[in-house]
C-alpha cells in the first residue's frame, strides 16, 4: 500500500491550495484518512481527519478555512486550504488506516508535501 500526496507549493497569505493524496496497492478497504503537518521546529500535528462515512474533525486553528473530503471510489483524500496564513507553513502528510485484510488495520503515510505561505 502506498500513499502519494500532491499539491503543495508557495502561496501568498490569503491564498488557497488544494492537496490530494491517493492510496494505491492491494487492500480490503480504507477507514479513517487524515492530514497532518509538521512546521519548522515543531512536532507533527493533526490538521484534519475524515471517516469512511464522511465525519470530519479539524484542528481548531484551521476550522472555517480548511475542508477535508474524500472520494472513496478513487481512494483519495483532499484538503482544500483557504485563507492561508504564514503559520500554516509546514510539510503536510496524509495518512490512511487501511484494512489490508478482514480484521487487520494498518496505518500508512504519504511522503509529505511542502506548503509555504509568504506574508
Amino acid at each position: 500500500v502506498q500513499l502519494q500526496a500532491f499539491g503543495g507549493g508557495l502561496v501568498q497569505a490569503g491564498g488557497s491550495l488544494r492537496l490530494s493524496c491517493a492510496v494505491s496497492g492491494t487492500f480490503f478497504s480504507i477507514n479513517d484518512m487524515g492530514w497532518y503537518r509538521q512546521g519548522p521546529g515543531k512536532e507533527r500535528e493533526l490538521v484534519a481527519s475524515i471517516t469512511y462515512g464522511g465525519f470530519t474533525n479539524y484542528k481548531d486553528s484551521v476550522k472555517g478555512r480548511f475542508t477535508i473530503s474524500r472520494d472513496n471510489a478513487k481512494s483519495t483524500v483532499y484538503l482544500q486550504m483557504n485563507s492561508l496564513k504564514p503559520e500554516d507553513t509546514a510539510v503536510y502528510y496524509c495518512s490512511a488506516r487501511v484494512s489490508v485484510r478482514i480484521g487487520v488495520l494498518r496505518e500508512y503515510w504519504g511522503q509529505g508535501t511542502l506548503v509555504t505561505v509568504s506574508s
